[in-house]
């Protein structure tokens, strides 16, 4: 694979991050390695469509911890394009946005197991898992059953675009660079085993547990500073 065809393969890593942990991180690094990523950038979503009736965090906070937690990490970037755009966009909306801004590049939109079971709500899904290569993350294990299991809801179009890499090591170097880049695919993971949510590191904090292992120092450090998480 050239060092230019390298150069062009950028990770898009969106979601809540309310706040970002271990979790998101070890996907990330995997996402990188596995799939030859120049970088991998994170997009804090201003208020995400499915859960604008939510209370989440201000998202000031939120971008705060992210640059915080990739600050050490060269090819880990966070992108404010959601944060700065007035018309709160979808995904497709954002993927569009970049694939314009960015061009020449081949973005990897990731994405959880739990997302992945839920994008058949997602506006324009069907065009975001056609027109753009999906890396979904799945905790190890899953693969047993099938694509079925995982995949079932899709359409049979969509279902084909699916390859299912649990169980297995990265893709090799002659793996990458036969890809075809004018059929993005659905690369089904299973790479990282991180039992964490974002879910889980709330409900500690407002216990009072510790949640040294479960996200970075300088976002426990963070979360501290500012009282976040904590009932009032």
């Amino acid at each position: 694979m050239s060092e230019e065809r390298l150069r062009r393969r950028i990770g898009i890593y969106g979601g809540t991050f309310d706040p970002v942990h271990n979790g998101h991180f070890k996907v990330a690094e995997a996402a990188l390695d596995a799939f030859a990523l120049d970088r991998m950038l994170f997009i804090p979503a201003f208020a995400p469509p499915h859960k604008r009736k939510q209370n989440i965090s201000s998202p000031f906070h939120r971008l705060a911890m992210l640059a915080l937690a990739t600050a050490d990490s060269p090819r880990m970037f966070v992108s404010t394009i959601e944060l700065e755009s007035p018309s709160r966009p979808y995904t497709i909306e954002t993927l569009g946005r970049l694939q314009a801004e960015l061009q020449p590049v081949r973005l990897f939109f990731v994405m959880g197991a739990d997302s992945f079971r839920d994008v058949t709500s997602w506006r324009e899904y069907e065009a975001i898992l056609s027109g753009y290569d999906v890396i979904v993350a799945t905790r190890p294990g899953s693969h047993v059953g099938g694509n079925g299991g995982i995949a079932g809801h899709l359409a049979p179009q969509l279902q084909k675009r699916i390859t299912d890499l649990r169980g297995a090591a990265y893709p090799s170097s002659r793996d990458l660079a036969n890809e075809d880049p004018e059929s993005p695919r659905i690369y089904l993971t299973d790479y990282v085993a991180v039992d964490v949510s974002a879910t889980g590191v709330r409900e500690a904090v407002e216990q009072g547990r510790s949640i040294d292992e479960m996200v970075p120092p300088p976002v426990a450090a963070y979360i501290e500073k500012y009282d976040l998480y904590r009932k009032t």
